[in-house]
């Protein structure tokens, strides 16, 4: 049998990222025909030179997640490049420096909840649609371990990504008779760019032990092999000596 993987094609939300770009990379080198979105055109370009350079099919654009019309053309784009969509990946996120409650504004929390909640919600409503009419396609969201269990990424980022699973649980329950399948994936501390954004710095000793995005993309590539009878809600990724 040949990879499951192959042949489909699989649309990545914040395709620049640490995570987003190795999930992009790892479905394009098994096959898959990839859409590329993110906000920044260099980063897309290079991501693209990168893919196609392995030998991948890529196809980019620049895009705003949070941003309900450019996520619908981002679809749309996906469609007439490839045919259609048979998953999306949500690896969009973000957070701010000033994050403690102490210190968090209005301003803040509503930036957080945008790049992250906000995000997932337009990702939806775009994918919905397409995703009916095929009769199936898988919605993945990348959120993080802080949905789980408290930390110090802050109370909006947490809110934040606690929402983004209520919001892909709501979603598989309404539209699970349509052939529709959301699934959520939980990372651990990973070694990507935005850990550089927390204000306290993470000692290297314990970054030595942190996830790799690829580990990540790794579990989502398994739940992109599964055929469509199989159906994950929940997966839980950890640094094994975190």
């Amino acid at each position: 049998m040949g990879d499951p993987v192959a042949g489909k094609v699989v649309l990545v939300a914040g395709a620049t990222g640490g995570m987003g770009s190795a999930v992009a990379r790892a479905a394009a080198l098994r096959g898959a025909a990839v859409v590329a979105v993110a906000r920044n055109g260099d980063a897309l370009a290079d991501l693209a030179d990168a893919v196609t350079a392995e030998g991948g099919r890529v196809r980019t654009h620049v895009a705003a997640a949070a941003d309900p019309g450019q996520m619908r053309a981002a679809v749309e784009a996906g469609v007439q490049e490839f045919g259609r969509i048979d998953a999306v990946v949500n690896a969009v996120g973000g957070n701010i420096t000033d994050r403690a409650l102490e210190v968090l504004s209005e301003a803040g929390w509503r930036d957080v909840l945008a790049a992250n909640l906000d995000a997932a919600f337009s990702l939806t409503q775009a994918a919905l649609p397409l995703f009916r009419a095929q009769g199936d396609g898988l919605l993945l969201h990348i959120t993080s371990s802080a949905a789980k269990k408290p930390d110090q990424s802050g109370a909006a980022y947490q809110a934040a990504k606690s929402g983004v699973v209520g919001l892909a649980h709501a979603t598989m329950q309404e539209e699970r008779e349509r052939g529709i399948r959301v699934s959520v994936l939980f990372p651990g501390l990973t070694d990507t760019p935005l850990v550089a954004k927390r204000p306290v710095p993470v000692p290297a000793e314990v970054m030595a032990h942190a996830l790799h995005p690829d580990d990540v993309a790794d579990v989502c590539l398994a739940l992109l092999a599964l055929p469509p009878r199989a159906y994950v809600p929940e997966v839980e990724l950890y640094p094994s000596r975190i």
